[in-house]
């Protein structure tokens, strides 16, 4: 048995049903509600796929969590891993190459015997599309094996990007062509220049030829001498021949300018810039990579989980999915110890809070979940619980 049929099943789940001969669902914008996969050539270029690597690291270390008391057996389930094939960082760093090369990902849940969800798979589709039977929504996905299955929509989740035409999917990466098609005409340029200051050419005078013919004949003979018949070593040159010399062939270099413009197109498009690429880029410029790239794709991550996860019964009593990313650590050291002192002195963090900015440990026995308060550090209100002559919540004198 193999992976689709594990998670879909061996006839791939419900495409046996009338779902898999369902009607096209119905969108306000009339377009059909399909995707379809676009951009295998995107992954394959270097610097894209170098840009949306180091956009898939940082995802890789966000955190899922499920809060609330709802599905037990699923959060002991997905507690190291997502399913019974990946961690949650080898999956979360799919699932954003996927969204970025593809501007669409998927996620399918995984079930167990009595149809519970037990985890989550990321799929990649050629082509996924909606369609409807006897009032249901269903999520159709075909594969490159040629494979199909259909599954509740409610009960999968679609991560668009750069939605604008269709009600459910993203667009495709088309405004790139320009940019892929100046790329590829560098790097044809920079091949060519090459190979021509690799190669030697020299440019000789033929005299003494008074027709046509004659020229001819005399330069089949060059020819034939020189670079027939294993001819090789030193090229002859005729006695009727003068004024020999060397075409010099400069090897081809790029506009620094053009090849700035173009990394700049790839940058903008995908929201990162040359530090993020090359792991410099620390304190605010991290930051605000993190801000403006991976805390989007971390909150739409979130709410898509939690609604293919809970019923809106279970979310209205606080069952949600929550995917976060310890953000002090993209501060530089200098930075975390001003933090870490400011706020740990005024009892606003814990220990074993301060002790995770420096990549610590927990202390043991929970003698880290107290917080340090400095002596002249203490609540107001005098007279009042939480006073200067009170104890504090963790028993913490403030004195």
């Amino acid at each position: 048995m193999g992976l689709f049929e594990k998670i879909f099943g061996r006839k791939g789940r419900l495409l046996q049903s009338q779902a898999g001969k369902g009607t096209v669902f119905h969108t306000i914008t009339a377009y059909q509600p399909s995707f379809t996969s676009w951009g295998g050539m995107l992954y394959e270029d270097a610097l894209i796929r170098s840009t949306v690597d180091a956009i898939s690291r940082h995802v890789s270390k966000l955190r899922v969590e499920f809060h609330g008391s709802a599905k037990g057996e699923l959060k002991a389930a997905t507690k190291s891993g997502p399913n019974a094939w990946q961690t949650w960082p080898t999956m979360l760093k799919r699932l954003c190459t996927i969204y970025f090369i593809h501007n669409n990902a998927c996620i399918v849940p995984v079930l167990d015997e009595f149809g519970r969800t037990m985890g989550f798979f990321p799929v990649l589709p050629v082509n996924c599309d909606l369609i409807e039977d006897a009032g249901q929504t269903f999520l159709r996905y075909t594969f490159n094996n040629g494979k199909k299955a259909a599954i509740e929509f409610e009960r999968c989740a679609i991560l668009p990007r750069h939605q604008l035409k269709d009600d459910f999917f993203g667009e495709s990466n088309h405004a790139l062509d320009s940019t892929l098609d100046l790329m590829d005409m560098e790097k044809q340029g920079v091949k060519e220049g090459i190979k021509n200051s690799a190669t030697f050419r020299f440019i000789a005078r033929l005299t003494n030829f008074s027709k046509s013919e004659d020229l001819a004949k005399a330069r089949k003979e060059f020819n034939k001498s020189n670079f027939q018949d294993e001819a090789n070593g030193v090229l002859l040159f005729p006695s009727t021949t003068d004024n020999i010399a060397q075409v010099d062939s400069k090897p081809y270099t790029i506009n620094p300018e053009e090849e700035a413009l173009i990394q700049n197109n790839v940058f903008n498009y995908f929201g990162v810039n040359a530090k993020v690429l090359q792991n410099t880029a620390i304190g605010d410029d991290l930051d605000a990579f993190f801000e403006g790239c991976i805390e989007p794709f971390a909150v739409m991550l979130a709410d898509a989980l939690t609604r293919m996860t809970y019923t809106q019964t279970e979310i209205g009593f606080g069952n949600h999915v929550v995917v976060t990313a310890n953000r002090l650590q993209y501060m530089s050291t200098g930075n975390k110890i001003a933090f870490a002192r400011d706020l740990g002195d005024r009892g606003i963090l814990k220990i074993d809070e301060i002790r995770e900015l420096f990549n610590y440990d927990p202390l043991p026995d929970g003698a880290g979940q107290h917080t340090p308060i400095r002596g002249e550090y203490y609540f107001g209100d005098e007279g009042k619980e939480g006073s200067k002559n009170a104890k504090d919540a963790d028993g913490n004198q403030n004195v």
